[in-house]
């Protein structure tokens, strides 16, 4: 009898597991397809870089903020950790993806080297907010988690 139980109990839990992991909107997964992975965010996320996911959120109506990031970099690794997921973390809104894009290290690909170039990116922990496919905002100054979610308000509400 126990043993019918736990079974029970874990075929319930099994299928709770799939339902909220299987729950995200249908644009938000046109946009994360290819490589599923997000580093912060439930609302708006933040991705790592692939092209596949950058084509959709570029092509989507949402404001998209790409972050130049090179895994070498002390000023990227903290300025991440400390400001970009914890903003990430805090949104409540959908109208925005955020994409992680390797800049100058070890796991830059052509794509990512190409996007540099596009937007003449001088250095790492360089930002930049692309809406409707143009380039609203470039900074490649240290921003803390205030400054992100001021900055991202300030485009969204434009």
């Amino acid at each position: 009898m126990n043993q019918k139980l736990i079974v029970g109990i874990v075929i319930v839990l099994a299928l709770i597991g799939g339902i909220v992991l299987f729950s995200s909107t249908s644009k938000e997964k046109e946009i994360i397809k290819a490589n599923n992975i997000v580093l912060a965010g439930k609302s708006a996320p933040l991705l790592d870089y692939n092209k596949a996911d950058y084509d959709a959120a570029i092509a989507s109506d949402k404001l998209v903020l790409l972050y130049f990031y090179a895994n070498w970099c002390p000023i990227c690794k903290e300025e991440v950790v400390n400001a970009l997921y914890p903003a990430f973390n805090e949104l409540t809104t959908d109208k925005l993806v955020g994409i992680r894009v390797s800049y100058k290290d070890s796991e830059t690909d052509s794509n990512e080297k190409a996007l540099a170039v596009q937007y003449g990116i001088p250095y790492q922990h360089t930002k930049v907010f692309v809406k409707n496919g143009k380039q609203v905002l470039k900074a490649p100054d240290g921003w803390d988690k205030a400054r992100y979610l001021a900055e991202i308000n300030k485009i969204l509400a434009q």
